[in-house]
């Protein structure tokens, strides 16, 4: 006769060590399904270096000489050329008198670097009062002891290590990605670039100079970032307060770590608002969900929209994660302007001939809810007819991709678009 069954209930040592096995294969399966997007990435960013090296981002690019505007009492200046920015910017410290607040994100130890560090040494020789702000992450590849100042020199070295970097949190492991000068607190500068001599010719960036009442603006987010971060053997810089209000151009400042995050509300409001045209320049584009709704939206009501980006940038990685938005975008009516040849690194947008702004943020997530940002909004009309002839000028030096050339991409690129997605998020 066949054996019976065993009616007895499996043993709880049997149910546990069913129970670790199912585990222990969970683990693994989570293990390579987190592995293969940073395999991935790292992959692309191997590739994509091996072409940069290849086909450097070297091409001639068309600027535009400085432009002014005067808005309430403030004379704006719009540079688009990194040679033209580092004079005036040199040439202000060189005659500053009083005090200079310098704040950037990257600080190259090259020639055009050297320049401003002698500037620098120049201003506390004659008695300014000087303040300097780096990101020390940033500059991991610059020699430290560039960054050896004179002794007057009041230096703040914002960490490279934060505590939110081992958990991935970008608000608690952002960098300091604002560049800013101000000095005599009445000349101000802001925008896209660093200091480097690759940036002085090979870059096409925004950047834009304060000259009057409304350079308080830059100047406040300095003092207010000071005292924020600074340690026990730094000065204490005194907040004045602003003796003018100018609501025409005010700046909107990022602070990730006191939940602070006014930039992504500034775009979201203005495009919202658009009835004819939204031209934006990003170096970096991944929009959320908001901004990318708001975009669509736009677009279907019958506003023109526009995005202008490079086609090749620096950061490959962020290029994939970009172009996962370009299938809703281009079918839903937004226009996309690939830049050629070279590296276009502004944060810029303007708005109906009536609202800019100009300013240190990327639309993504890292720029919108972890980096320490700012940009000025400007509501002027003639600011904004400057920055629609950039954005024409920048177009003359871009292709554009049709909807019809995207979907017919490679189903290799198609999934290497989907294994990158979930590396979104640090980015």
């Amino acid at each position: 006769m066949p054996r019976s069954l065993d009616p007895r209930p499996t043993s709880p040592v049997r149910i546990q060590a069913d129970w670790r096995r199912i585990g222990r294969a969970a683990r693994r399966v989570a293990l390579i399904a987190g592995a293969v997007p940073l395999v991935a990435g790292a992959a692309v960013m191997v590739t994509d270096k091996i072409r940069g090296q290849r086909y450097p981002l070297d091409s001639k690019f068309p600027t535009a000489p400085p432009t002014s505007t005067d808005i309430d009492g403030t004379t704006a200046t719009l540079y688009t050329y990194g040679a033209d920015l580092y004079d005036a910017m040199l040439e202000a410290i060189d005659h500053a008198q009083h005090t200079v607040f310098l704040e950037s994100y990257i600080w190259k130890g090259d020639q055009t670097g050297e320049r401003f560090k002698q500037a620098i040494a120049d201003a506390v020789a004659r008695g300014v009062e000087v303040y300097v702000i780096y990101d020390a992450f940033a500059n991991l590849v610059v020699p430290r002891s560039f960054f050896h100042f004179p002794p007057q020199v009041h230096v703040l070295r914002f960490p490279a290590l934060r505590a939110g970097l081992l958990t991935l949190n970008v608000r608690r492991s952002g960098r300091d990605h604002r560049k800013i000068l101000v000095v005599d607190e009445e000349t101000a500068f802001v925008g896209g670039y660093n200091i480097g001599e690759e940036y002085a010719t090979k870059w096409r960036d925004t950047h834009l100079r304060l000259q009057g009442r409304a350079a308080w603006e830059l100047q406040n987010a300095f003092v207010d970032f000071w005292n924020r971060w600074r340690s026990a053997k730094h000065p204490v810089l005194q907040d004045k307060g602003a003796a003018h209000w100018q609501p025409s151009l005010r700046a909107a400042r990022n602070a990730p770590s006191d939940l602070v995050f006014p930039i992504r509300g500034l775009y979201l409001d203005a495009i919202d608002r658009a009835t004819s045209h939204v031209y934006i320049t990003q170096a970096y584009f991944i929009p959320d969900r908001d901004i990318l709704q708001a975009l669509l939206a736009a677009a279907a009501r019958g506003v023109d929209v526009r995005v202008l980006v490079p086609e090749r940038s620096n950061h490959s990685l962020a290029d994939w994660l970009a172009r996962g938005r370009y299938t809703k975008l281009l079918r839903g009516g937004v226009r996309i302007m690939l830049y050629e040849g070279a590296m276009v690194h502004a944060k810029t947008a303007t708005i109906d001939g009536r609202w800019s702004t100009v300013g240190t943020a990327n639309i993504d997530r890292l720029s919108l809810t972890g980096n320490y940002e700012i940009n000025l909004e400007i509501v002027d009309n003639g600011l904004a007819s400057t920055l629609e002839e950039v954005f024409r000028m920048d177009e003359s030096n871009s292709r554009e991709l049709t909807y019809d050339e995207w979907t017919e991409r490679s189903p290799l690129t198609k999934i290497a678009e989907r294994i990158l997605e979930p590396l979104e998020p640090l980015l």
